[in-house]
């Protein structure tokens, strides 16, 4: 809004099951590339066939052999995307700069893979105690505290746990903090690991998980396909990015949030409605000069007519003039890292002028009848742009993006 300080998005990491890189990732959002694919063993996982796993990982290539076995596979995501944004935004930190950093994370389960592998130990194996290490990597904050040391950075710095918007709350409030001067700079994003038996089985319990393909917006759509990685933003204020002369993907203008205080799982309408019209209120903006939206689409029976129904509610007539798609019809529905991964995506439909699709969008649900970019990425001149994402709890993060200012 008028009098803020404007934050601007000057670097961006990503590590996902269609990229280890943000430009790999991009490109692969351009070309409706998916990267569901069936899960490699371990054995004991070969009945959760489709899954959206990070491809090519090699921690080692990454870190330092001491430092990698240290991380849990989350945290490595967390801090090798951060790594990613840190190069990426150019900045070059002093003392005094690494001081007034902020490092603000979103994680929903934290340190699954070594909490599942404990309680193997422990329950399967007969073992009688945990390696040291064990809560560490478990901490969901883990990541948060993992790039704040590597890094130096000593802002205001932790992390938000509110399952499927945590990245999103957590890029949020990195930008009212970045508003209000508590910090100058922020690394903020998200980051999860949750491809192991106990997980797996758990969000099998839901009976929300398709066991083949993720089909936002479609009859019939099968449900939402589990995934894992991290993505990080750089963010810092228009002032010091132009500068300093740095590539600015777009502005983050505006964040809302609220509850539903409805249901644990099933979503209300009020709730992501007022989260998106306090979005653009945030930052200024009216229903008109909002052209995309990276939907949250999970691609369940109840989110994704939910969601048509509430951008319906906050954008009145509109709704039918704008654009939107579910980018976790190709990198899944990474939970705690979802936020993040669809802001990057949505930066950089901003910067590029490029909306990513909906893939497997056929045939579409009558009551999903907004244009969902079925397919094909489309070229475009979007003003402004909305990242939705609703979690388990009623709990709504949306953020509100601009393209970059002129110089």
């Amino acid at each position: 809004m008028t009098g803020h300080r404007q934050i601007v998005v000057t670097g961006l990491g990503v590590i996902s099951a269609i990229g280890n890189d943000h430009r790999t990732f991009w490109q692969s959002l351009t070309t409706s590339r998916s990267g569901i694919a069936p899960l490699d063993p371990p054995q004991d996982l070969i009945a959760f066939s489709n899954v959206a796993a990070v491809r090519d990982w090699d921690p080692e290539q990454r870190f330092d052999v001491r430092m990698h076995r240290k991380l849990d596979r989350s945290a490595q995501f967390g801090l090798a995307a951060a790594n990613e944004a840190i190069a990426d935004s150019g900045l070059e930190w002093d003392d005094s700069l690494r001081a007034r950093t902020g490092v603000i994370i979103g994680c929903s389960i934290g340190g699954s893979v070594t909490q599942d592998a404990c309680y193997k130990r422990l329950y399967a194996l007969g073992k009688k105690r945990s390696e040291p290490i064990a809560v560490p990597n478990i901490m969901p904050n883990s990541g948060t505290s993992q790039i704040s040391m590597q890094h130096g950075f000593r802002g205001a710095s932790f992390t938000m746990t509110t399952a499927c918007a945590s990245s999103g709350h957590a890029i949020g409030m990195a930008l009212w903090m970045l508003r209000s001067g508590t910090i100058d700079v922020a690394v903020t994003g998200g980051h999860e690991a949750l491809l192991n038996l106990g997980s797996l089985l758990a969000w099998d319990g839901l009976r929300v998980v398709s066991a083949s393909v993720c089909k936002p917006f479609t009859e019939n759509r099968p449900g939402m396909i589990l995934g894992e990685g991290g993505a990080m933003l750089v963010l810092e204020t228009l002032e010091s990015a132009r500068a300093r002369g740095a590539t600015i993907y777009a502005e983050l203008a505006g964040f809302g949030m609220n509850a539903d205080a409805h249901h644990l799982t099933a979503p209300s309408l009020e709730g992501p409605t007022n989260a998106m019209k306090a979005a653009m209120n945030d930052a200024g903006l009216v229903p008109t000069d909002v052209d995309y939206i990276n939907a949250h689409g999970t691609g369940t029976g109840g989110n994704d007519m939910n969601e048509i129904a509430a951008i319906k509610g906050a954008f009145g007539d509109h709704a039918h003039k704008l654009a939107l798609s579910s980018t976790k019809s190709m990198h899944g529905h990474t939970i705690g890292a979802a936020g993040g991964i669809e802001a990057v995506a949505t930066a950089l439909a901003l910067h590029h002028g490029v909306l990513p699709p909906t893939i497997n969008a056929s045939p579409l649900d009558p009551e999903c009848d907004l244009d969902v970019i079925p397919e094909t990425a489309r070229q475009s001149n979007p003003r402004a742009a909305l990242s939705n994402s609703f979690a388990f709890g009623g709990l709504n993060a949306v953020l509100a993006f601009k393209k970059a200012p002129a110089s």
